[in-house]
């Protein structure tokens, strides 16, 4: 959708509840909005394989790679407002390793979509095994939804918590205790 039309949109939403558009503070509301939205959702003008780029690499490493409190802001699909929290990734290499930069583009690119976290939590654990052909994988996001927050019941100190485990890291005990024990601060 093109800018000018997400301008117009938001011209109109303002309309209906009750602004005046031209207002002094209101003028360029619209199109700022339409320029915030279109950054915050860009995550769907990416593909995987754009973001990781080939920067796959051979390695002789067996052992656990984690990247944790990777920062992510997403858009809650069902009051379009804000969740924000922290994700780790962990995984199993199998003969490659992904760039270390890629795997918080990866997270980057699904939460700038329109999203629940539960299924951000399992896009992103997929997409990490699909990448670098693991022996598992496991994803925890941890974050606070203004979507509670603002609106509804009001809670401001409710954090929602994620996990997807896939391979090794669902099916041993051992290496999803490693991974939840190295995450903790």
């Amino acid at each position: 959708m093109t800018e000018q039309k997400l301008t117009e949109f938001y011209a109109q939403i303002l309309t209906e509840i009750g602004e005046n558009v031209n207002r002094d503070g209101l003028i360029n509301t619209p199109g700022r909005a339409a320029r915030a939205l279109q950054y915050l959702t860009r995550g769907y003008n990416l593909t995987l394989d754009e973001v990781v780029n080939g920067a796959i690499f051979e390695t002789d490493n067996d052992q656990m790679v984690i990247v944790k409190d990777i920062e992510l802001y997403s858009l809650c699909e069902h009051h379009l407002l804000p969740f924000i929290g922290k994700c780790h990734v962990a995984y199993l290499p199998k003969g490659k390793v992904i760039g270390l930069s890629k795997i918080a583009r990866i997270v980057e690119m699904y939460a700038r979509r329109l999203q629940i976290q539960e299924t951000l939590t399992n896009q992103i654990a997929r997409a990490i095994q699909k990448v670098t052909k693991s022996v598992g994988v496991g994803v925890i996001i941890e974050a606070q939804h203004l979507c509670m927050m603002m609106r509804g019941v009001e809670k401001q100190n409710s954090v929602m918590k994620t996990s997807m485990m896939l391979g090794a890291f669902k099916s041993s005990v051992n290496t999803r205790s490693e991974f939840l024990n190295l995450i903790k601060d």
